[in-house]
């Protein structure tokens, strides 16, 4: 089966530029299942959520539809990184404690994907579906950001993104669902760093790809004016939310 590549081409760049998850999210994970034995991270991408839940589990299979996200993932010496659909992960039956999905559920079939999880997870073993919204800095620069990703890209972001805005809320959630406190990953940027991220988006993607010019360069160069030192690091937030339930 085919998949919807959004991502294979900048690989390297998403592995450089993609936000941290914070610890606490996946401590508080692991509190979710009484046997760290086996985690599978799915639509892995650059192995970040894999290589911190190996904080937590003896081994971590990672797997990504994308030959060149898998190559370009974090090695660990407990994360097992395969290529392989979400929908099917060639995993066997109840082998499962933990499986997650970092920032990747709207990609994927998503009934077919919970079909999966139920039966590769052991019984009482828990599935988590986390997604970050959109980031905050300062109130200057959270305008321009915002004006760039409804108006200049809005346009051009899949429709899959629609569920990255209501923090996953609106998908129909097959199992007994866990309470979760709502995260923040907060880390600095500098400018270019923020760049970096922002042109890994897929609605940049799309935009350069129907449009032929960079839309980032002057979003950036609208930044720098209130941003100072270019090469200084400031505070980025964003918010995260997680949907994480127990086999029935």
């Amino acid at each position: 089966m085919s998949f919807n590549d959004l991502f294979s081409r900048d690989a390297g760049s998403y592995a450089a530029f993609r936000p941290r998850y914070p610890t606490a999210l996946f401590a508080a994970l692991a509190g979710t299942v009484g046997r760290h034995d086996t985690a599978w991270d799915a639509g892995t991408g650059n192995g970040q959520a894999a290589v911190a839940l190996a904080d937590h589990f003896a081994h971590v299979v990672a797997t990504d539809a994308s030959a060149a996200q898998i190559a370009a993932a974090k090695p660990h010496n407990r994360v097992e990184y395969r290529v392989a659909r979400a929908e099917a992960s060639g995993l066997d039956a109840e082998s499962m404690d933990l499986v997650t999905v970092a920032q990747a559920l709207h990609w994927f079939d998503i009934p077919a994907f919970f079909a999966e999880a139920r039966r590769v997870l052991r019984p009482n073993g828990v599935v988590a579906a986390w997604t970050y919204g959109l980031m905050t800095i300062d109130p200057a620069i959270d305008q321009i950001i915002h004006d760039f990703e409804h108006r200049k890209v809005g346009p051009y972001w899949p429709a899959e993104r629609e569920l990255v805005d209501s923090g996953y809320r609106t998908i129909d959630f097959p199992f007994d669902e866990l309470s979760f406190s709502t995260f923040v990953i907060e880390q600095l940027m500098t400018l270019d760093a923020l760049a970096g991220y922002v042109r890994t988006w897929s609605s940049v993607a799309r935009y350069v790809q129907a449009n032929g010019d960079d839309p980032v360069a002057p979003f950036i160069a609208e930044i720098a004016r209130w941003w100072g030192d270019r090469a200084q690091a400031r505070k980025v937030s964003f918010p995260v939310t997680v949907r994480a339930g127990r086999r029935r």
